[in-house]
């Protein structure tokens, strides 16, 4: 009977987790709501959907279902609005780009924004100068090209 009761309590205790608020747990599509979330500040899911749709179409109720288990994992909160519930990011899209980039440098690089920085200086295949200043543009950041400034990634630039 005591291993019955170890064995329930075991179990129960695997499926209460804590609430994720790590990006890189997010699914791809969970993700996606996220970075359309993110600019809006708040929305329903059927402005949510109506945003996503432009790039990615999904029916209503899949975004419904992925904002339901964002809120669920902490992610995102509501709030009811009539029918709807409206959902706010409870993380900043910045706070989420520091959250993954530290999470690539501790688990793949050790600790060392250097070692990434080499790392990326010594690419085989490196992107075109111009389609990382676009990326990096609209990712909405500066804070990597200032990391990376005076390092030798920045002198391969081309000037103008």
């Amino acid at each position: 009977m005591d291993d019955l009761a170890t064995n329930s309590s075991s179990s129960v205790a695997a499926k209460a987790r804590p609430p994720r608020r790590a990006v890189l747990d997010l699914a791809p599509l969970e993700l996606d709501c996220m970075n359309t979330l993110w600019p809006m500040g708040e929305g329903t899911v059927r402005e949510i959907r109506d945003r996503l749709a432009e790039r990615l179409p999904r029916a209503y109720t899949t975004i419904m279902t992925i904002m339901d288990r964002l809120a669920r994992k902490g992610i995102v909160e509501r709030r009811k609005a009539g029918r709807a519930y409206i959902y706010r990011a409870n993380l900043t899209a910045e706070d989420a780009r520091s959250q993954a980039l530290g999470h690539v440098v501790e688990k793949f690089f050790g600790g060392s924004k250097d070692l990434l920085l080499a790392h990326l200086g010594n690419s085989q295949t490196p992107p075109a100068p111009r389609a990382v200043a676009a990326s990096a543009a609209a990712a909405g950041g500066s804070s990597f090209s200032a990391a990376a400034s005076g390092s030798a990634a920045s002198s391969t630039l081309p000037e103008k």
